[in-house]
Order: C-alpha cells, then structure tokens, then sequence
C-alpha cells in the first residue's frame, strides 16, 4: 500500500537544471560516502529535518536511493520478486518493474543500490542476475545470470555487490574459481575480460577503482583476500591477506594519497597499505581493530577516520595515518555513516539518525531524530543531494529537507 505524504508543493516543484548528475552509485559521486553538498543545515529543529514525502511500500530490501538528474531509483521485494522502482522527485511513482527472483532468506530483500549513469540503470540481484534497464521507462537494454553464466556460487546470505562502472567497463566480482572477477560492455554485457584472482568466492564487498600514473587498478575483497586487479587487463598485481569468520568484507575500500585502508567486521578490524608508487604491490603500514564495522562504511576528512563499532557499538575518530584511537563515544546505536558539508551523518541500527560535528581529534552530536517509517533492519545507507537526505528503512522511502 502506497502512502505519499507531501507537506509541501511548491518547494518540490525543482528545475531540470539542478539534477544534473550524470552518475548515481552507491556511497556517492566518489564512492566513499562523502557528498558534493553545500549550504546545509548545521542543525535540526526537534524531531528532524522537515519530512517532504515519504512512499511506504517497496517491500522488504536493503537498497539506498540512487537520485539521477530529477528521477530516484531504489529496488524492492513483493511476493519474493524483485521490482526496480522509479520516482519523480515529488514523491510520484513513475513506474516500477520486475527483475527476477529476489532473496527471501535470512534477512529478506534486494542487497544493492542501482548505479545509474548515461540514461542507464544497472542492477544485481541476490541470486546474481544482472540488468540493465532504461532509466527513462524502464525497457530492458540487456541481462545476464553472473553465477550461472561464469559458473560462481552464491554465498550464505545473498550476492552483494553495488556496481562499478570505469569507462566502458561494468566490473562485477563472480567469485568462481575461474571467473573470480569480470568486465563487462556497459553498452552490451560483452565479457570484456576475465580474472581468476585468487579464486576465492566474493564477499559481500563493493568495489572501487584508484588511479597511479596511467595505470587504473580495481580493488575489491573476496573471501580472505584484499585484490588489486590491473583495470584495463584483469591482471593480478597483489593481494593482501584480510580473513574473518564469515568471509564478510563488505565495507567499499578508500584510497588516499598512495594509502588504501579496508575494513571488515567480526573482530577483524581495519588494515591500511601503502601501494607502490606503480600500482605493482602493497605494504602493511598498520592494522587495529577498533572499527570492526560489517557494513557501515566510514568517512575520512581532514586525516581521521569515522565509523562505528561492531561488537562494542562505540564510534571512533581514529588517525589516518597511524592508526591510533583518538576518540570514543556511544553516540547512537552501531551503523552506517555518510558525511555532506562538513558534518558526519550516522544512521544507527538502533533507527536513530545523527547530525555529528567532526574536530580535531573527537566529534559531536549535535542532532538527532528517529525514522518514522518503514520495517525491519536499518541497514540502508544515508544518500544527501541536492539538499536533500534520502532514508531507506526497509519498506519505505523518506526525504528531508536539509537546504536552510
């Protein structure tokens, strides 16, 4: 059942020319969960920033909004199908179309957000088949079934993997022995080339590219292993050991100044490497673990990291370079966390939602409201654009006004 309350309308009614990004993936335009936003709110009114509309009745999934010039796209499961939905950005459903077959195991639901990008959606399923749909009315472009066409396994709790797109190529981390790791056509889904790895199956992990030089390398962890595959090639430069005890590592790694840092849950922690100034390999600078994050992401700014906590549901401002705990704080239940305008935007799974300001060495909350709407988990991660922050609680969508 849909419900779409607008509190207002002529503050929704927004020029084409403000929606111009022409990509929309996971974690933001850079994939590390900081947003190109300015001139937000530095505090909220009690109870939140102005709710704008919310849509109550995607079905149960996990998937954040990917905002694409003046349309939104997010997935859902009704009646264990998959359906892709598109929204005006006034709240209209535009239309919504099924995928496939969707999980409906442990923790039910569609795993990854949409990427979006020239005037296409892509997206994978939790049983591995990957679409590519029109983002202007939904018609098929083209799919494939990853695990069965390149012979992967599926894993415990579903395939997971938000999307990556360099170029002409769509990257996607099978986990077979064989094709561990592919690239697609975007335009086609060609197989471009394919990767053995190190033949570990894939992990939950969505992946990211950084660049040396002329050389491209794409990063990813599968079961026990942090990869650096050459770009362009496939080709295995290095892998670093990262284990735990679910072969879960799905926290996107990032790449500063010559240094990647990934982090996994389960008591493994975070390591940070030093990549040689060819992409060619890697050396363990230091590893803690402090932020045992499963799958809430964390932020760098200004040479500290900020996350939370696994098992001791604490939030740390920890030393880029080091490594060195610099602040601790029960502020809300463990969970995800985004930043925009130079502030920290956590969503505990406790259903809380913070507005952090980050110092030197700690940081602080300065506001915080509960999510209103929606069932089950909140895993869903924050999305901030064009003044706007886009919350996912399972079944439903909300969207606040955060412009002053």
């Amino acid at each position: 059942m849909k419900k779409i309350a607008a509190l207002t309308t002529l503050g929704l009614l927004v020029s084409l020319g403000l929606f111009s990004q022409d990509l929309a993936q996971w974690r933001g335009p850079h994939r590390d969960g900081i947003y190109d936003e300015t001139s937000l709110l530095k505090t909220w009114p009690e109870g939140g920033p102005q709710l704008l509309w919310h849509f109550e009745g995607l079905g149960p999934g996990h998937a954040s909004a990917a905002v694409y010039k003046e349309r939104i796209f997010t997935t859902g499961t009704i009646d264990g199908i998959g359906y892709l939905f598109n929204f005006d950005m006034a709240g209209k459903l535009l239309w919504k179309i099924p995928y496939g077959e969707e999980w409906t195991e442990s923790y039910a639901g569609g795993r990854s957000t949409p990427l979006v990008t020239d005037g296409k959606v892509y997206l994978l399923s939790g049983f591995g088949k990957l679409v590519c749909r029109s983002a202007d009315n939904g018609d098929l472009r083209w799919t494939i079934d990853v695990l069965k066409d390149y012979q992967g396994p599926n894993i415990k709790w579903g395939v997971t993997e938000n999307l990556l797109i360099d170029g002409n190529k769509l990257f996607c981390t099978v986990g077979g022995p064989e094709h561990n790791v592919i690239a697609l056509d975007k335009n086609t889904g060609k197989l471009i080339w394919t990767s053995k790895g190190k033949g570990e199956e894939s992990a939950y992990c969505s992946p990211m590219i950084i660049t040396l030089g002329n050389r491209k390398i794409f990063v990813t962890q599968t079961a026990s292993s942090i990869l650096g595959l050459d770009a362009q090639s496939g080709a295995l430069l290095w892998s670093h050991p990262q284990p735990n005890k679910w072969s879960v590592h799905a926290n996107t790694p990032v790449f500063r100044d010559g240094y990647l840092y990934c982090q996994s849950g389960y008591q493994q922690g975070g390591v940070m490497l030093k990549v040689s100034d060819d992409g060619a390999s890697v050396q363990e600078v230091w590893r803690a673990n402090l932020m045992d994050n499963r799958m809430g992401g964390f932020v760098v700014l200004n040479g500290k990291l900020f996350g939370s906590d696994d098992s001791g549901k604490l939030w740390y401002c920890v030393d880029w370079k080091t490594g060195t705990n610099m602040f601790s704080e029960k502020i809300t239940g463990r969970g995800s966390i985004i930043s925009a305008d130079g502030m920290l935007y956590l969503y505990g799974e406790n259903g809380e939602i913070v507005l952090a300001q980050p110092e030197a060495n700690s940081f602080k909350k300065v506001s915080a409201f509960k999510v209103s709407y929606g069932a089950d988990q909140h895993w869903a991660h924050l999305v901030v654009v064009n003044g706007k922050l886009f919350v996912r609680h399972g079944t439903s969508l909300m969207v606040y006004d955060l412009q002053k």
